[in-house]
């Protein structure tokens, strides 16, 4: 300790260590010269493979006139583009309500899950594994078809918002459990000690955290979301499938149309998973320096030596 404090006696230079990298050896072994080059091999016949399969749809679709120009023709005119954005605008409202009320109702049901009260626990838990394990399509079919029959009769968007709601809380909710549980015991313990209730130590130290590590996995919980709104067709709800589904009808061009959607949802997707690996990426903290501790005058040694 002195020799870190006395600038005459500075500590002796430690070696720096190289940062440790952690790869999948611990999963798996890492393969030898014959499995590096099976691995290769399987690589490049997976890619011929998945080539010849896109070069022969390619050659269906030209031999049966879907590559011709006048099919695509109609997707050079602003209108149609027009036409499906506005289908668009319908599956992003609809997901922003969805992941508003979702994930509410999912950090609910995680500090439910989380809770010394045994019965709001089980709550929590019998909520969170139902809503797992039913199908969405049935939820809907639910709210479609057998609220109607006893006197309920919900709007074209929450025919869809509610049971998308239902089954994503339940996913929200084991995310969020997931980060909190991720954090280590002390960083509550310590809040406590600072004279904060428990509550106040979850909202404002451990919660916080806990979102932020699992920001990643949110944002991919969103991309699954995006996709669930699709099935908006069944309630003829004004989603991107949905209109999709009438141009192609009214065009008759039923290729070319689902083509397009599929771009459209290829873009918003690809936009929120690169949202999501630049989450991760930001989350993985540096090292944090010490400051330096403040260096103590210099020792006279010779008064020290005559005292």
């Amino acid at each position: 300790m002195t020799a870190q404090l006395i600038p005459d006696r500075p500590a002796p230079a430690r070696p720096r260590r190289s940062k440790r990298q952690y790869g999948a050896s611990f999963i798996y072994d890492q393969p030898g010269p014959r499995g590096k080059r099976n691995i290769l091999l399987g690589s490049v016949i997976s890619c011929a493979v998945f080539a010849v399969v896109i070069g022969l749809g390619l050659w269906q679709f030209a031999s049966h006139g879907q590559l011709d120009p006048e099919r695509w023709a109609p997707f050079t005119d602003w209108a149609i583009w027009n036409y499906l954005l506005v289908g668009l605008l319908g599956t992003l409202e609809a997901a922003a309500i969805v992941a508003v009320l979702g994930g509410a109702l999912g950090v609910l049901l995680a500090l439910g899950r989380m809770s010394h009260q045994r019965w709001l626990r089980w709550l929590s838990s019998i909520y969170i594994e139902i809503a797992r394990t039913v199908p969405v399509l049935l939820l809907i079919y639910l709210m479609l078809f057998g609220l109607p029959q006893i006197g309920i009769n919900l709007p074209t968007l929450w025919k869809l918002v509610v049971p998308l709601t239902i089954a994503n809380s339940a996913v929200f909710a084991e995310i969020v459990r997931a980060g909190v549980a991720s954090l280590p015991r002390g960083q509550r313990e310590a809040a406590l000690s600072l004279g904060m209730r428990s509550a106040q130590a979850m909202r404002f130290v451990v919660f916080p955290q806990a979102v932020r590590n699992v920001a990643p996995s949110l944002v991919t919980q969103l991309v699954s979301l995006l996709k669930d709104t699709s099935l908006g067709y069944i309630v003829a709800f004004t989603e991107l499938l949905y209109r999709g589904q009438v141009l192609a009808s009214y065009l008759h061009l039923l290729i070319p149309t689902y083509i397009a959607v599929t771009a459209i949802y290829l873009v918003v997707n690809g936009s929120l998973s690169f949202l999501a690996s630049r989450l991760q990426r930001g989350s993985r903290r540096r090292p944090i320096k010490q400051p330096p501790l403040p260096g103590l005058p210099a020792i006279d040694h010779t008064k020290v030596s005559n005292a």
